[in-house]
């Protein structure tokens, strides 16, 4: 089975045509002022709208996914309603409860990213399964960071090896071109997140690097 690839934190038309040139499944883009990855809707809305018009000549048509830390339902709304993602991620510290309660008022497919640093984590995650079309483990950031993911951290991958539950998931945090392909041997993700594995800078993607990335992902 091929593993499907997530590249996160796109900001313009080019890594966008790239990451669907090199048939990436998900393109992701976040809106959380503090990350250097933050888009305006406005801005967003141009990008999305010309990575789905790009699609209509490329081999895949990857999803577009909307990420948001701690949204409210008015910033859930005007998402939704300015861009029609296919996918919204949660990547804050949302509550079972909470999540059960987007995807009653939204109906819309939802990635709900788990903070890893321990099993116990990891098993945590089944309280959201009911609510949610994907789950994402990623690595629990450092002490006092200021963003939820995206910081290069990585949590023990073996962790995942015995991980049996009933949605797909991610495995996200520290991957890079070098590493995606062990980290998949290891855990056994059925799918990845890449997003700053594949900058030079903060925020700033090489599209070589997507490009390796998505070919060693893909090839495990």
């Amino acid at each position: 089975m091929t593993v499907l690839v997530k590249i996160c934190g796109i900001v313009d038309d080019v890594i966008a045509h790239r990451a669907i040139d090199d048939s990436a499944d998900m393109l992701g883009f976040v809106f959380f002022p503090k990350s250097p990855r933050h888009l305006p809707i406005d801005v967003a809305r141009n990008v999305i709208t010309n990575a789905r018009a790009y699609t209509t000549a490329a081999t895949v048509r990857p999803k577009m996914v909307s990420v948001m830390v701690n949204p409210d339902d008015s910033l859930l709304k005007l998402i939704i309603e300015a861009l029609s993602p296919d996918v919204i991620q949660l990547h804050g510290h949302e509550t079972p409860e909470r999540v059960r309660d987007i995807h009653a008022r939204f109906n819309t497919p939802l990635i709900k990213a788990i903070s890893v640093s321990d099993a116990s984590d990891v098993a945590s995650a089944k309280a959201y399964e009911p609510y949610v079309d994907y789950l994402m483990f990623d690595a629990k950031p450092p002490a006092g960071a200021a963003l939820p993911g995206g910081v290069g951290a990585r949590f023990d991958w073996s962790l995942m090896q015995h991980y049996r539950g009933h949605k797909p998931w991610f495995l996200a945090g520290g991957l890079n071109p070098d590493n995606v392909s062990s980290a998949i041997s290891l855990s056994k993700a059925p799918l990845v997140d890449v997003s700053s594995g594949v900058e030079r800078a903060p925020g700033l993607k090489d599209p070589s690097l997507i490009t390796q990335f998505i070919n060693n992902a893909k090839q495990t």
